[in-house]
């Protein structure tokens, strides 16, 4: 009999997420031994610290990787937002799944219609702080770790006056009624791959039978998002994200350029033939760095 173990982070998030590939493979190959392996990474046991200044987004693919090598299991689910840009060659991202809503959201104390002036705004990321402080002009953005429920948790007890969070993990968690305002990707990019699950495997193996669960669309807005972000060498702690969208045989990026040295803030967008996915999302970075010389 086949063995298949599906490597996961072990936050509730993280093994909702993992739980549609296991159901995938269940339906699919219905001879095959299908387990979960959970585990906590660093990233998950750190929690005083904002990412960038503990070793960015690796911290939560690094005892994953270590379970690949060790053959403790097949293949690792991760959320694409949280993967490295760069990828060891051999532990290639082997699929996409198809995207989620990737929008962020505001998230209010139960009970409340807007933000408490007095507290806090809640997030994590740079990029959502840069965004979201026009939105809310005084407001204090603060930042915020744990995972989702510990982070609704600190909101609950009055901790934050509100949260910003992706709308795809709550969706996930059956938590779409905690959202109070959905902001549009013009309003807030999103991150590089936000709603899109990235699947991890070891290289020289046979993964065809993950095919009908990956999503060619969402693998070309992966790609091209990626490809701007890497060539700005956009990492945890960098608010340059980008947002590319499919429509027939083409694609559309759009993304936020930010000047480490000059801090210059720029957006722009551009689309090509969906087949010049990576080579769309390099122009682009190219153009906007071009612009901050």
């Amino acid at each position: 009999m086949k063995k298949i173990v599906v490597g996961s982070r072990e936050s509730l998030l993280a093994v909702a997420q993992s739980m549609t590939v296991v159901r995938y493979l269940e339906e699919n190959l219905p001879d095959a031994e299908i387990s979960l392996l959970k585990m906590k990474t660093t990233g998950d046991k750190i929690l005083d610290r904002t990412l960038d200044k503990v070793g960015g987004k690796g911290l939560f693919v690094k005892e994953l990787d270590t379970a690949l090598r060790e053959e403790r299991a097949d293949l690792c689910v991760h959320s694409l937002k949280d993967v490295p840009m760069i990828t060891p060659p051999d532990l290639p991202l082997i699929g996409y799944s198809k995207r989620e809503d990737p929008r962020d959201v505001l998230v209010l104390p139960k009970g409340r219609d807007c933000p408490d002036p007095e507290l806090p705004i809640g997030t994590a990321s740079l990029r959502r702080a840069m965004q979201i402080k026009p939105l809310f002009p005084g407001y204090n953005i603060r930042p915020v770790r744990g995972n989702l429920q510990t982070r609704l948790r600190k909101l609950d007890e009055g901790e934050y006056g509100a949260l910003i969070l992706a709308a795809a993990g709550l969706k996930r968690m059956g938590l779409e009624d905690r959202i109070s305002r959905y902001f549009s990707t013009e309003q807030v990019i999103p991150a590089a791959g936000q709603g899109i699950l990235a699947l991890q495997g070891r290289s020289g193996e046979d993964y065809s039978y993950l095919e009908k669960f990956c999503d060619p669309g969402a693998a070309a807005c992966a790609v091209c998002e990626r490809a701007f972000t890497t060539e700005l060498g956009g990492g945890c702690s960098s608010p340059i994200c980008a947002f590319a969208q499919v429509e027939g045989d083409r694609i559309r990026l759009r993304a936020l350029y930010y000047g480490e040295k000059s801090g210059v803030i720029r957006t722009g967008q551009a689309e090509d033939d969906i087949s010049r996915a990576a080579a769309l999302g390099r122009k682009l970075a190219e153009k906007l760095r071009a612009e901050d010389q």
